[in-house]
């Protein structure tokens, strides 16, 4: 059986796509292509709107678990968040978009590169 180039899980050939010259499968492919904005006022607009239920937004169980790690330890860069829950940077990045969108967590340059730190 195939396996992705980039992740080395297995798959049917039908479930391979090619991404930059590599196999991929369909979760790195999505990956591979999604193009997260965190930096969206519309989406800040519905998201605070939308997703809110007595002023408090509902979040899912990952987006929790971000945002309780960065409240307590104040400021992490992504590759640190990704690393102490155990989920792929690209996963973490996803959520803090919605994150950011509620305006709960927020991006900030640093000398290093960028940290996640709250609002």
């Amino acid at each position: 059986m195939p396996t992705c180039d980039k992740c080395g899980c297995e798959c049917e050939v039908d479930e391979l796509r090619e991404l930059a010259g590599k196999q991929v499968c369909e979760d790195c492919y999505l990956d591979g292509i999604e193009i997260t904005k965190t930096c969206d006022p519309w989406a800040v607009h519905s998201a605070k709107n939308t997703l809110a239920t007595d002023g408090k937004p509902i979040l899912t169980e990952i987006q929790q678990q971000i945002y309780d790690l960065i409240v307590k330890e104040k400021r992490l860069t992504p590759e640190e968040a990704a690393r102490r829950l155990n989920i792929p940077e690209t996963e973490l990045r996803r959520e803090f978009a919605t994150l950011r969108h509620l305006e709960l967590l927020r991006g900030e340059k640093t000398a290093d590169g960028m940290v996640i730190t709250t609002f």
